[in-house]
């Protein structure tokens, strides 16, 4: 456990999720460019990425349970496999039925890389370094968000189109060959997986999955904290920046920067608070998204364009959702015997991607309907109509912050059958408190 060979899995896989993250977020850059390229309304180019979220989210759980019966190695393989293949279509299209192919490619070889990566921390490392570095791995993934903000977006603008895409294929094949070269599902003398299951016995395990409450817990966690991140990121946040803020495309790709940058201090410290405080992670996921509403509610509210400062405040609240959405992984870990960590990983996954997708297209058509209706004053991508379209977020913040405090109340009680009785909030503070006033006055 935790031996050189180790780091280096990890490494590979890293690079490989960073690579799926930059194919992933790539369309974000590009929302004006496809507009103009594809001659399509906003609802047409919010459906790029709904389609792609869609097809993501779709094979999750198919994708856990596969990753449990044939290892990582073949999936995040095949997943660089079709993510090229998706970019090198997109590089050469010029109309939506292949631009949307070019995508559909794209979502399904994401799919199959995240859920992999994770599944390699437990078999390579030692348990207590695995919340940890299951943050890590997602921090290292933002990455590939800032190689779609800064590279991929100056090549897109000085050389075109087709050598933009071209670059993320060629990362994709970079990806496969190391995978394919230097990865291995688990170390010398792990125990090799167990026979494939049949159909029945592999839908008994997506049942068992889905009726522990803890996976359920993982997903709504999943749901509410991911999506306003990923919706900023992949499509509409390009738009609304420079459009409805009036910034420049410098001063956007500052913001786009200084999320990633947030995104990555903000992983190191959610995975020690779950570390230390295994009993308070749904509280956190509740504050962040609290923060994620006020954050959101200032920038729509205020009068007139935003100042730099709180966009930039928003920026950051919105990257702090990608490692706090961690968390519904952890509850997936924490809540399922190993064999069926990679299905209910699955299950946890689809929650954030299916509220993106919800999000992103409710947003696109609002503002197409506010732009047919004359609201817009044909402005598509104006600042009042963005001031209606992204409040439809608050409905999916208040609704998934409902279920987890509902499923809450479940897992708890599993917990306390079990022997383990969380105490209210407030409770355990004054107890912290009196133990430190302790401690102090011990000579």
């Amino acid at each position: 456990m935790t031996s050189p060979r180790a780091w280096l899995i990890w490494i590979i896989g890293i690079f490989a999720y960073l690579v799926a993250v930059s194919q992933r977020t790539s369309f974000g850059v590009v929302g004006l460019e496809a507009t103009e390229r594809f001659h399509a309304s906003a609802a047409e180019i919010s459906f790029f990425t709904v389609l792609q979220l869609l097809v993501y989210a779709a094979l999750q759980i198919p994708v856990g349970i596969l990753v449990d019966r044939f290892g990582s190695r073949a999936m995040i393989a095949g997943g660089a496999l079709l993510m090229g293949l998706g970019q090198l279509q997109l590089a050469f299209t010029e109309n939506i039925p292949g631009g949307v192919l070019g995508r559909v490619l794209v979502g399904a070889g994401d799919a199959m890389t995240f859920i992999s990566v994770i599944r390699l921390i437990p078999i390579w490392f030692a348990p207590a370094r695995v919340p940890l570095l299951t943050q890590l791995t997602g921090m290292s993934g933002q990455l590939g968000q800032l190689i779609s903000v800064v590279p991929f977006a100056m090549i897109l603008h000085l050389a075109g189109w087709t050598p933009a895409f071209l670059t993320l294929a060629a990362m994709s094949a970079l990806a496969l060959v190391l995978v394919l070269v230097l990865l291995q599902d688990r170390p010398p003398g792990h125990p090799a997986p167990e026979s494939s299951q049949g159909l029945r016995a592999t839908g008994v395990t997506l049942a068992q999955a889905w009726r522990q409450p803890g996976t359920r817990l993982g997903l709504w966690s999943h749901f509410t904290v991911q999506f306003s991140g990923t919706v900023f990121a992949m499509t509409w946040g390009y738009p609304f920046l420079i459009s409805a803020q009036g910034l420049d495309t410098a001063v956007v790709s500052g913001l786009m920067t200084l999320y990633v940058a947030a995104a990555i201090a903000a992983g190191p410290l959610m995975g020690s608070f779950v570390a230390r405080h295994p009993l308070r992670r749904s509280t956190m996921v509740l504050l962040i998204s609290a923060a994620t509403a006020a954050a959101w509610a200032a920038v729509l509210l205020i009068p007139g364009r935003s100042p730099l400062w709180l966009l930039a405040g928003l920026v950051v609240v919105l990257a702090i959702g990608g490692p706090g959405s961690m968390i519904g992984f952890d509850f997936a870990r924490t809540f399922n015997p190993a064999h069926r960590i990679g299905t209910a990983t699955g299950i946890v996954n689809v929650g954030g991607f299916i509220a993106s997708l919800i999000a992103i297209y409710l947003i696109g058509l609002v503002l197409d309907v506010l732009h047919a209706t004359g609201f817009s004053q044909g402005e598509l991508y104006g600042l009042d109509p963005f001031r209606i379209a992204l409040s439809v977020q608050f409905l999916l913040l208040a609704g998934g912050s409902g279920a987890i405090i509902f499923i809450r109340r479940k897992v708890r009680r599993q917990m306390a059958a079990q022997g383990v009785v969380v105490p209210p909030l407030l409770t355990a503070l004054a107890e912290q408190r009196r133990l430190s006033a302790e401690r102090r006055r011990t000579p």
